[in-house]
């Protein structure tokens, strides 16, 4: 599960949760912030990432003005 929250700090980034395992990634860099996943989630979340990064970035630009947001395409 891939979450934004408002009232989040920067830099801009997204939480991938998997189970007991959550880890922020940097919008920008697609770096881990901080955290860990299982290998293999780890892997596809950033894969997903990295295919739907400006969307990502959008997001980020509407929880900065405290618009709706909207579903972002899963990994298929």
């Amino acid at each position: 599960m891939i979450r934004m929250y408002y009232d989040e700090e920067l830099p801009p980034h997204f939480h991938a949760i998997y189970g007991d395992f959550e880890m922020r990634i940097s919008l920008d860099s697609l770096n881990v912030i901080d955290g860990h996943l299982p290998v293999r989630q780890e892997r596809l979340v950033l894969e997903w990432a990295k295919i739907r990064q400006k969307e990502i970035q959008e997001e980020w630009q509407r929880i900065e003005k405290r618009q709706p947001l909207f579903r972002i395409e899963p990994l298929k």
